[in-house]
């Protein structure tokens, strides 16, 4: 028995006709009828009731359709991923982004892996730091990148950048001129957050917590930019990433360092623990991990 004579038999199974599966798998019906005769000798049993022209699976051939069915399907995962290996230069990787990792880090590196992997589809998702770290938990992400600390158990990780959170206010706000501003001192303030499925929105309400307050949240955004903006009209105050903060109108914003508790802005690319990754896959991670480590400046270590 080879794995044609099972594929063969699936074929007829599925269409209940010798006909119609040799037209779908593009062979004569003679044979198909051999091949699956063959069979039922090798095995020992009828495997269809022929009834004129229809045709019924047997008690033995309803047997067989279910472990067939589960020995093709392993096989042909086995075959795809040897494809996949022999052939590192096709295949898809889904990547989850947060909005403002992957507009500040991820544009050069992704410009590059095109250029080197064109055959390799990038499908990019953006999404919070916890929906990004569920799909990929899910399967339904390939990689993810998330804000530590994540769930060492189920994932592997990396981790490419150490930074901590700044207050963002209005060259007005009492705290303006200050060097540096304790998270205390922000009690009784507006905040402008990131919505729930973002880590940092988690990570934010849990130290103000610590400090026993709730903050007064006013407005919450998928998008950094919108927060920062809304921070140059005076509307409330912000917490963001030094990355981020690079990037504002210092004209318009006075960026602050948070101390007491100072809080971390840690990120790692993420992929499932023990499940099956494409080579495809795996040359991203390595391709990335390089890349980052050509970059020095992409660390801003405030440990």
């Amino acid at each position: 028995m080879d794995m044609r004579h099972l594929q063969y038999f699936l074929e007829v199974a599925r269409w209940k006709s010798f006909t119609k599966a040799a037209q779908s798998l593009y062979i004569t019906q003679p044979t198909i009828s051999k091949m699956v005769k063959n069979l039922e000798e090798e095995l020992g049993v009828v495997l269809f009731d022929r009834i004129g022209k229809r045709i019924e699976l047997t008690d033995a051939g309803t047997v067989l359709l279910t472990q067939a069915q589960h020995i093709v399907t392993s096989f042909e995962e086995m075959t795809s991923h040897l494809d996949e290996l022999m052939k590192v230069k096709r295949g898809r990787i889904r990547i989850g982004l947060p909005p403002m990792v992957g507009a500040s880090f991820f544009p050069k590196v992704i410009g590059e892996f095109r250029e080197q992997y064109p055959e390799i589809t990038l499908q990019l998702y953006e999404h919070g730091s916890k929906k990004v770290e569920a799909e990929v938990g899910a399967g339904e992400l390939d990689i993810g990148v998330i804000l530590l600390p994540t769930d060492e158990e189920v994932f592997d990780s990396f981790s490419f950048v150490k930074q901590r959170l700044m207050l963002v206010v209005h060259p007005s706000h009492r705290l303006a001129g200050h060097k540096e501003a304790a998270l205390i001192e922000l009690k009784d303030e507006p905040f402008l957050m990131f919505h729930e499925d973002f880590a940092l929105h988690d990570r934010i309400i849990a130290e103000c917590g610590r400090l026993g307050f709730e903050p007064l949240i006013v407005y919450k955004s998928s998008q950094w930019d919108f927060i920062s903006e809304m921070a140059a009209a005076n509307l409330g105050i912000a917490l963001l990433p030094e990355t981020i903060c690079r990037e504002l109108d210092e004209e318009r914003l006075r960026m602050i360092p948070l101390t007491k508790p100072t809080i971390p802005w840690h990120l790692a690319m993420i992929w499932r623990k023990n499940s099956y990754l494409s080579y495809a896959a795996k040359e991203w991670i390595a391709f990335t991990q390089r890349m980052l480590r050509q970059a020095p400046h992409w660390y801003a270590d405030s440990d």
